[in-house]
């Protein structure tokens, strides 16, 4: 019996911007999601720019197609219900019209681990990806 230890090699993973490319000749069919919960000022410019940045974002990647930016101002993110930006963009994407949507973060995709889950796997079994960026997470 050896005394070595055993490790397992896990390899790392691709990079977002690597991924993009790794698609056939069809660019991707991209949106964003944008979300606020308030509308205090400070909420406001958080929302502009989390548009700003994905709208220039999408636009600059020859392998990405612009769809839309998505977005829900003043609204919680605790649950999915009366968000019409992201019941539009869901509905959106399960009906064949996206391949992946980019967010700032899981909580402002959904608080509600449930709901997240659900949403994402539905998406997952279209074949609509999602990356939430703060987290560098893709499904």
């Amino acid at each position: 019996m050896s005394n070595n230890p055993v490790v397992t090699v896990i390899p790392a993973t691709i990079h977002l911007s690597q991924r993009f490319g790794q698609t056939a000749a069809r660019k991707k069919r991209v949106a964003a999601y944008a979300q606020v919960s308030t509308d205090s000022e400070e909420q406001e410019t958080s929302f502009e720019a989390q548009n700003d940045y994905y709208t220039r974002y999408i636009n600059e990647r020859p392998e990405l197609e612009f769809i839309s930016v998505y977005s829900d101002e003043g609204i919680s993110a605790t649950t999915t219900k009366n968000r019409k930006g992201f019941t539009q963009m869901i509905a959106d994407a399960l009906a064949g019209n996206l391949d992946l949507i980019l967010t700032k973060s899981i909580s402002r995709f959904a608080r509600n681990t449930v709901d997240s889950l659900q949403t994402v796997r539905a998406l997952k079994d279209k074949g609509v990806e999602v990356y939430f960026e703060k987290e560098n997470i893709y499904t």
